[in-house]
């Protein structure tokens, strides 16, 4: 049985989805994180966002914090999505869902598991403003 699912899609983001994938009558905690575009970035107006990657290299970085999450806190199941392309105000880039036989090792995986994306997965995102765009989140 799999306890991780990884994926980087150019469709929407199915809460649902990650929330069926690890729903197990042994766990007591599902705990999600739903990261959403936000219409501000330090005081500018935000009009969308782009998000890029290097798809192999994200999808293997992204299993690595999966299955390290696994290891490290007393977890069941992880579910991992983040979005490409281009998202306007209010959709949703990154979907975090785990489950755990108790709420604390939930909340910790999920939260080392999003801190963790943003740090190590080569992911990229382009914030677009009403006086023009920029790059941010370059990972070397």
């Amino acid at each position: 049985m799999d306890h991780s699912f990884v994926k980087i899609t150019d469709q929407k983001l199915d809460l649902q989805e990650c929330m069926d994938f690890v729903f197990d009558d042994s766990c007591g905690g599902i705990v999600n994180f739903v990261g959403t575009v936000r219409n501000d970035t330090s005081g500018k107006e935000v009009k969308q966002l782009e998000f890029s990657s290097y798809k192999p290299m994200a999808l293997k970085e992204m299993q690595k914090i999966a299955d390290r999450s696994l290891a490290e806190f007393d977890i069941y199941k992880i579910a991992i999505h983040h979005a490409v392309g281009l998202l306007q105000i209010g959709e949703v880039p990154v979907i975090i869902v785990v489950a755990a036989k108790h709420r604390k090792a939930a909340f910790e995986a999920c939260e080392f598991a999003i801190d963790t994306l943003k740090e190590t997965v080569p992911i990229w995102k382009k914030e677009y403003f009403t006086d023009g765009e920029v790059w941010v989140n370059a990972h070397p």
